[in-house]
Formats: C-alpha cells, structure tokens, sequence
C-alpha cells in the first residue's frame, strides 16, 4: 500500500521517459492545476503524485512510473488467483491527457490494463484493475501518464494497493 504521504514507497520513475511524476500537496497547487486535498487524508496538507500539462510538456509527451518487481512465485498468490491493484485518481480539466496502466514482465512485455483519457471529473474516484497472465513471471505495474493541452490540466493519483496476498 502507498498512500504517498513520506515518499514514492518503492515506486520508481521509469529513465526512459519524457518527465516525472511529482510527489506534491494540495496546499502548494495553484488554483485549477489539480485536486484541493489528497485522497488519504482528504486535507490540503496530504500528499499525491501529480503530472501537470505545462508548457514545459509538448502534448502527448509520458511520464511513467513503476511499482517494485511482485513475485508470481508467491504460493498464497497463486492459489487465491488473480492480483488486484485498487488506487484512487484524479483527472480534471478540458484539456487532460491520458492514464494508461500496463502490467510490465520481467522480459519487458507490455499490456495494457486500463486507459483513461480526457476530463474524468473535478473528484478523487477509485478504480480496481486485475492483473493476470502467467503465474509464474514476475511483473510491475506501470502508470504512465500522457500531457494533454491545457496548462492547468493534470492528472494525479493517491492509495495505490496490491491485494495483500501476492
């Protein structure tokens, strides 16, 4: 579980993409460039992970970031089947981009989860993606995250879990 709140908790940014993802509180968001809390403790002071479409970004420019290697070895998740990551996000804005989720192998094979683009609403909203394929390849969890157009759009995410038995 990472709920951002003293560091990336073993989430990495990826070397080979465009920008980072940022570790960021409310408080510091100017007005219209992300969500006015945190999803965790829903105050200004809680901290996420944010990209903000900017004019630094040239639209369609990644930022990615992955979670630590899980073990498909473990027999506890083998039996119970499938992993499940439950995380909160937030996309908001006329101009948003895109989040897209791949589960990543160790052999580096990508497939997409989930894709998400455009305004998806000025509120934190909580989605469930299954992870399955081979049980016995270890594998991350990628969050990539698209510059949109607008720069006061961006695209965050808070409380980040794996189903606790793999």
């Amino acid at each position: 579980h990472c709920n951002f709140e003293f560091d990336l908790c073993g989430w990495k940014q990826d070397e080979n993409d465009d920008f980072d993802w940022h570790l960021r509180t409310s408080g510091i968001a100017k007005l219209g460039t992300g969500p006015a809390t945190d999803h965790t403790l829903q105050e200004p002071s809680g901290h996420y992970i944010f990209i903000k479409n900017s004019f630094f970004q040239i639209p369609g420019q990644k930022s990615r970031i992955s979670s630590p290697v899980l073990s498909r070895k473990n027999k506890n998740c083998k039996v119970r089947g499938d992993v499940v990551i439950i995380f909160y996000y937030h996309m908001y804005g006329a101009h948003t981009g895109s989040l897209i989720i791949y589960q990543r192998t160790t052999l580096k094979h990508e497939k997409i989860l989930l894709n998400l683009t455009g305004n998806q609403g000025n509120f934190w909203q909580r989605k469930a993606v299954t992870v399955s394929g081979d049980r016995d390849e270890d594998f991350q969890v990628v969050f990539e995250g698209i510059a949109g157009e607008g720069p006061k759009d961006g695209i965050a995410l808070d409380d980040l879990t794996f189903s606790r038995d793999c």
